[in-house]
Parts: structure tokens; C-alpha cells; sequence
């Protein structure tokens, strides 16, 4: 530790030394968690509905929120892992699913024409769809905290959001958490969200990752892997090759950003399970690493937790992650 880390003379510099080394990204409370909450928020204006699956913490006081939004063809029970962790170190995890690109896309569709029908659904208008279902669903969960008779009622610390999603849920995470479009600047960006992770992090579609990123103000941990390529039917979607998803931290602004490497990781590595076309095999440190550093991250810029932040930026990230993992901090 460095005197970087103090906030005020000795005595600061004391206990944070001894809160750092307490400090556990891993340790959850023993109370057990009540059961997933599933709730639908009604957008009238566009006439469209976004199913929910809530997580909740064993305490009932106002806890901070982080949202994930689920890939292309998922819902809103994957990354159950993620969802759970992150509840049991205090967290309510809100988990969203987004009709268009959910996996009603390839569930009705026959085996022959399934890669089709999820080619077609990573759309524009899809992704519109998707950055609209989060300002919608922040808006209605300000309005149940503030209902007397809803079981949210009072649970939600809306001051500190955090946003966070997976491969098209990351495109929609980046979009609402300060990435441009060209000639559009920020008009996604909503300013309640305090902090973001991105699992596998996507470049721009137009214009250069340099302009996409300049204009990120807030924190943001990307994670990706050696093996990070999205497959359908045998065909690329999204970012195209690793070396796209690796191009977005170089042009992130300094200050509170990171990036984590997984060595061997496929795309599937931040899911519950393998994806179609993936022969590797998963490596469950992997998960364990997710799990510290996500939860570590939300500490350090949700909770504005000095030993979270010490342990971050610190050696905390080496001691959960293996030797030909790469971790990087700006």
C-alpha cells in the first residue's frame, strides 16, 4: 500500500491497512436470501412490457441497485451466479429481459432457422428497443420504492446504480453509460447510472473506438477473454474478433477504468453455461474471478468503500486471478 491510498495522516492510513487486509470480495452473509422477485414494468408509452427478476438481499433497508441486461437469445434468469452474489454481499440485482431479442427469438423458430432468426434479431431497432427499456425501468423502480404496499417498497437506493450486461446486453450497458454514436453524442446515456461492467465489451459499429469512449465519465470494468468471439450457425456477431473487444480499453479516458483478460476464456465464460459452437472447457476459476472483481468494483464506486477501492487498485485482483489472466487499471 501506498501513501496514494490515505485519505488523512497516520492514523487513515492505520485502519485502512487493517480494513483492507479484512476485506473479501468473496465473503457473503450467512442469512439466507429470500427467493428471486419476478416483476413486469409496463413502458405505455411504447406499449411494450419487460419482464424482471429481482434479487434481493436478506436485509430489508434501502440497498444499492445493479442492472443486467442479457444477450442476444438470453432472459432474465441467466447469469443466476452473478445475481445471487451479488444480492448476498448486499446488492439488489435487477436482471432484465428484453422482448425482440430475448430467447423467445429462437424458441419459436425451427433448428434450421434458429441462426437466422437470432442473426435478424441484433438489429437497430432491437438495440433502440433496449437502451429505452432502461430509463423505463429505473423510472418504475423509483415509483415502487416509493409505494407503501410494494414489496420494494423503501429497498432501493437509487443514488447508486450501477449498470452492467453481457455481450448485446454490453452494447446496451456501454450505450447507457456514456459511449457516443456518431451524430447523436450522449443521447443515451442516462445520468443515474454511477458505474458500469462490461462483459465482453463491443467497439463502435461506425466511426473510431477513440470518439465511441472519449466521453466516458464514469467508472467502467470490462471484462473479456483470449477466446471472446460471439458464433451463430458458424458466423460471427457483434465484435468480430478479440482484438475488437480489446480495442475499446485503450480508449477509455484515464481514471476509475479497468480491464480484466481472461487467458482461455470463450464467450460463455461470464454465462451459466457453454454456447453452441464452443468446444473449450470452462475453467471455474473464472467465475471466481468475475465474482471478486464485479463485486469489488460495486464496493469501490457504488458503496464509495475505501477498502474495496484499496484492494481494487491494489494487489487484491492477483490473489483470485491465475497467472496468464491480465488485469490493467487507468
Amino acid at each position: 500500500m501506498t501513501f496514494t491510498l490515505l485519505t488523512a495522516g497516520l492514523l487513515t492510513g492505520v485502519v485502512l491497512a487493517r480494513t483492507t487486509a479484512d476485506y473479501d470480495p468473496m465473503k457473503v452473509a450467512t442469512n439466507a436470501l429470500p427467493p428471486p422477485l419476478h416483476l413486469s414494468v409496463t413502458d405505455t408509452k411504447r406499449q411494450r412490457e419487460i419482464p424482471l427478476r429481482l434479487y434481493l438481499p436478506a436485509e430489508t433497508n434501502a440497498a444499492p441497485v445493479v442492472l443486467f441486461s442479457h444477450g442476444l437469445g438470453g432472459n432474465r434468469e441467466g447469469c443466476a451466479y452473478l445475481g445471487r452474489h451479488w444480492a448476498a454481499r448486499g446488492y439488489v440485482a435487477v436482471f432484465l429481459q428484453h422482448p425482440g431479442s430475448d430467447d423467445g427469438v429462437w424458441r419459436s423458430a425451427s433448428p434450421a432457422q434458429r441462426a437466422r432468426a437470432m442473426r435478424a434479431a441484433a438489429s437497430g431497432e432491437n438495440f433502440l428497443r433496449r437502451v429505452h427499456d432502461v430509463p423505463a425501468v429505473l423510472d418504475q423502480l423509483t415509483r415502487w420504492h416509493g409505494q407503501t404496499d410494494h414489496a420494494l417498497a423503501g429497498r432501493l437506493d437509487l443514488k447508486r446504480v450501477g449498470m452492467s450486461g453481457h455481450s448485446f446486453g454490453t452494447v446496451t450497458t456501454q450505450a447507457v453509460s456514456g459511449q457516443t454514436a456518431p451524430g447523436l453524442g450522449q443521447a443515451y446515456t442516462d445520468p443515474r447510472i454511477r458505474a458500469a461492467i462490461a462483459f465482453s465489451p463491443s467497439g463502435p459499429q461506425r466511426g473510431s473506438a477513440a470518439a465511441a469512449f472519449a466521453q466516458v465519465k464514469i467508472p467502467w470494468l470490462l471484462m473479456t477473454g483470449t477466446k471472446d468471439v460471439a458464433r451463430i450457425g458458424g458466423a460471427t456477431i457483434g465484435a468480430a474478433s478479440v482484438e475488437e473487444r480489446l480495442a475499446v480499453f485503450p480508449a477509455l479516458p484515464p481514471g476509475q477504468k479497468y480491464e480484466l483478460v481472461l487467458h482461455e476464456a470463450e464467450h460463455s465464460a461470464f454465462t451459466d453455461r457453454a454456447l453452441p459452437g464452443e468446444t473449450g472447457r470452462r475453467n471455474p476459476n473464472h467465475h471466481r474471478a468475475i465474482l471478486a472483481l464485479s463485486t469489488a468494483f460495486w464496493d469501490a464506486h457504488l458503496r464509495d468503500d475505501p477498502a474495496a477501492r484499496a484492494w481494487l487498485d491494489g494487489d487484491g485482483p492477483r490473489s483470485v486471478l491465475e497467472p496468464e489472466d491480465r488485469w490493467q487499471r487507468k
